[in-house]
């Protein structure tokens, strides 16, 4: 076991390293300007992919930064240093851009790159500490790191400079992510797995709809209506009107509390006019899920009908569907 002295050492450690990278990260703020807006221009006129390059720790932090560009509307990769000389260049085309990383810009691994870049009139951004390195004086823009020390007690291992380049690579996708309009739609069409997949998903993605949906004519009397809400199994039934070109035209709802109220030795005769509830609450097939889940919350429902754009009926979205997904 770790005697008091070691944890209370270990714990006093754990705090520098802490303290150290918010004052990098502090540097790094301060440090912003001309050149992180020349990067962003580069990059959001594009046509290709934004290439992302390092070596060790800069390339693991490289990688990082591709995924969160590719699944915020910037497509990108990790192209490897180590194999793009042994073909891997031929993924790089003149349209796209080179985002090259490397603390101290002399990496020997990134020279094949750089020199493939600069020969085919390849854009190149550099993210680096040293702007009269190799890859600083080639980079058509260079995105300087604060000379801020690591936070490693002996010095060595990446720390305070990895997280600053992992944060100025969150910065640039954030910020083209505000430039491109991209939506949380947009992040979910991205992220259709998981947890946060369902937290993103559309009305569309989980409706009832067509031979699903509980559905009768406003003629139709309560008799047709309850055999029609059995056989669906969603716990009520929508009153429409079909105009000539089979849209749907919402009228009303009855759900299971409709029928409690109006219980009575006639009910199954009267004209499901009579018992549905009009007005009832709807959302649009294009929201999210989880506004779903909150109307029916707020209104103490189970159930809403979907609309399309025009106000037509496309289908009914049931408080147990989304609970089965894990929206809650």
């Amino acid at each position: 076991m770790l005697s008091k002295d070691q944890i209370e050492r270990s714990l006093r450690l754990g705090k520098f390293v802490v303290e150290q990278e918010k004052k990098a990260l502090q540097a790094l703020y301060e440090s912003l300007g001309q050149d992180f807006c020349q990067a962003i221009e580069l990059i959001y006129n594009c046509k290709g992919r934004l290439v992302i390059s390092g070596m060790g720790k800069s390339g693991h932090i490289g990688r990082k930064i591709a995924a969160t560009m590719s699944s915020t509307g910037t497509p990108a990769f990790f192209l490897h240093p180590g194999e793009a000389s042994h073909g891997d260049l031929g993924a790089l085309t003149r349209q796209d851009i080179l985002l090259a990383i490397s603390n101290s810009g002399e990496s020997q691994e990134l020279v094949e790159v750089l020199h493939y870049a600069t020969r085919h009139a390849i854009k190149i951004i550099a993210i680096t500490k040293n702007r009269e390195s190799l890859l600083g004086t080639q980079a058509d823009i260079c995105l300087q790191l604060p000379n801020e020390q690591e936070a490693c007690p002996i010095g060595c291992a990446p720390t305070s400079s990895t997280t600053m380049t992992l944060a100025l690579g969150d910065a640039l996708a954030m910020a083209l992510l505000d430039l491109r309009g991209f939506s949380a739609e947009d992040f979910h069409d991205f992220h259709p797995g998981g947890k946060l997949g369902s937290q993103l998903m559309r009305v569309k993605d989980i409706m009832h709809k067509g031979t699903d949906l509980p559905i009768i004519d406003k003629n139709a009397q309560m008799a047709q209506a309850i055999v029609e809400m059995t056989q669906k199994g969603l716990g009520c039934i929508a009153i429409v009107e079909s105009d000539n070109n089979n849209n749907l035209n919402l009228l009303g709802l009855i759900a299971d509390g409709d029928l409690r109220r109006h219980m009575s030795p006639n009910l199954l005769e009267k004209n499901v006019q009579e018992i549905m509830t009009k007005h009832p609450a709807t959302i649009t097939e294009k929201s999210m899920a989880s506004k779903a889940v909150g109307i029916m919350n707020e209104k103490g429902i189970t159930s809403l009908v979907v609309l399309d754009e025009h106000g037509y009926m496309k289908g009914l979205i049931h408080m147990h569907d989304c609970l089965r997904i894990g929206i809650e």
